[in-house]
């Protein structure tokens, strides 16, 4: 890897801590990777992903314990995650901050060591004191937050084009996979143990490992440098945090984009974290399964939920994005209306398998395996949205404001939010187990609403996405307040489609 310097200040003169301008033998100096060890590095953050979504609904499957062992309501059980996504999205920016200007590996980390830690801790909580229970999960955000915010642009500097679309393919296979494995582990351990807490217990000596394979085998490369841009990336001007988030705030297709990430984040918080005790009390309505008012927990439609979102996922990021890339030959617009469509799909399926819950569960779980499937195409697709039209040093910074504006309109609010409504709901009927399970059953309704908004949003990235492509494209774009950034943009608005059409 080459060695990094400093880079010049405002005008071309050197900035104010008075290093100059990069050697030149240094600045043109091309970086390069064996493409397998490039794959091998993939591999790592792959698995670190699968890990990373472990911890984020290994809570929601053993929630029915859980909420015994410490005596949480539904309207309180639900800021488990609040709290978990609100520590996620407070951290994210300076980690995008940190990971467009200092050493990515040592980022990450300090974030594997954090979530591990914290996640051990919380096994050994004692019932009286709660609040330490979902202080743990704060802390367990944070460390997340630098893994969610900092991996994906380093595989975007690794590989481009259709290889890059590939790589994020299977690197965003993980997100269901591990989720769906976070709910199997939950509920696989305390069938095996009889006690929730060693579920935390396991994660740490996975996470031990990731440590030490990242330490070992991932590298750090320059910001662009699989583009072949190392001249841009390290010969631009450096511009300040508040000149990128102007520029991220002028790019349409990342705005639009990012609303409609926030809008597919609101509704897989919710599902994700309530779908297994929706389905534990649809089984108890039907008389298949008796009610649970003792610590330990019949776990199976966790255990179900988990295997359906792991199969869901895989076949929907791979067809999300093998679709996309296919679509993209004739249609450059393709990302964005693949998410688009398969969105406005997702709606229907929801709303049919919670409506159809108390009538036929057989019909309920396939129409919720179909909405999850169509849910899981656009994992893939949306972070090559963001890396396509995003210049690369910016990267870390838009990753960063994407995952903050997406938790905080999205997924922090909507567990606590349903379990509110649920809540509120239940205190208006009778006290039947019934009533409980129909007040759920409707504080979910509003998700079939927010999926169907997300598929209006990706059909207005649809268009500005191939103008901000190309002017991501072209060499020496800056961010606003950059000498002849202006110019730059001019030229690749002017080029338009026809430099979009040319990438293969």
């Amino acid at each position: 890897m080459s060695a990094e310097c400093w880079e010049p200040g405002p005008g071309g003169h050197p900035g104010a801590s008075g290093a100059g301008p990069c050697p030149p033998g240094t600045a043109s100096a091309p970086w390069s990777l064996p493409h397998w060890r490039a794959c091998l590095a993939a591999a790592v953050l792959c698995y670190i992903n699968l890990l990373n979504y472990m911890n984020w609904f290994i809570v929601a499957g053993l929630l029915l314990d859980i909420q015994n062992f410490f005596q949480i309501s539904d309207s309180n059980a639900g800021l488990l995650q609040t709290v978990f996504i609100c520590s996620l999205l407070l951290s994210a920016p300076v980690f995008g901050y940190l990971g467009d200007r200092h050493g990515r590996k040592a980022t990450l980390s300090v974030g594997i060591l954090l979530w591990s830690g914290a996640g051990l801790s919380s096994s050994f909580i004692s019932p009286q004191h709660s609040w330490l229970f979902f202080l743990s999960r704060g802390v367990v955000g944070i460390g997340s937050a630098s893994y969610s915010t900092i991996a994906p642009t380093i595989l975007g500097d690794l590989f481009v084009r259709d290889q890059r679309t590939r790589v994020l393919a299977i690197f965003y296979i993980f997100i269901p996979v591990g989720s769906g494995l976070g709910y199997v582990l939950g509920s696989a351990v305390l069938q095996l143990t009889g006690n929730w807490h060693w579920a935390f217990r396991v994660m740490p000596c996975l996470e031990a490992v990731a440590l030490i394979l990242l330490m070992a085998l991932v590298p750090d490369p320059p910001r662009g440098a699989a583009e072949k841009q190392e001249e841009v990336a390290m010969g631009d001007l450096r511009s300040s945090w508040c000149e990128d988030v102007r520029y991220l705030g002028r790019n349409w297709s990342f705005v639009w984009s990012t609303l409609g990430v926030t809008a597919i984040a609101f509704v897989t918080g919710a599902l994700g974290f309530w779908a297994p005790k929706f389905l534990f009390e649809a089984r108890v309505v039907h008389g298949l399964q008796l009610p649970c008012l003792q610590d330990l927990c019949n776990n199976q439609d966790s255990l179900i939920f988990g295997i359906l979102t792991v199969v869901t996922g895989i076949i929907g990021v791979v067809l999300g994005a093998e679709a996309s890339r296919r679509y993209k030959k004739v249609n450059p617009r393709a990302e964005s209306f693949i998410c688009a469509y398969s969105l406005l799909l997702a709606a229907p399926c929801l709303y049919l398998a919670l409506i159809l819950a108390p009538v036929t569960l057989l019909a309920s779980y396939v129409f919720l395996a179909l909405g999850e499937l169509l849910l899981s195409c656009n994992w893939a697709v949306v972070a090559d949205i963001l890396l396509s039209v995003v210049v690369p040093r910016c990267r870390g910074t838009a990753e960063a404001l994407q995952i903050t504006v997406g938790h905080i309109l999205g997924d922090a609010g909507s567990p606590y939010l349903t379990g509110l409504i649920s809540s509120t709901l239940r205190a208006g009927r009778p006290d039947s187990y019934l009533q409980s399970f129909l007040s759920l059953q409707q504080s979910f309704l509003c998700c079939t609403f927010v999926i169907a908004l997300a598929g209006g949003c990706f059909l207005l990235t649809a268009l500005r996405l191939e103008r901000d492509q190309a002017r991501a494209r072209q060499p020496g774009t800056g961010t606003p307040g950059t000498p002849g950034s202006k110019d730059m943009e001019s030229r690749a608005l002017l080029s338009g489609t026809g430099a979009a059409a040319k990438d293969p």
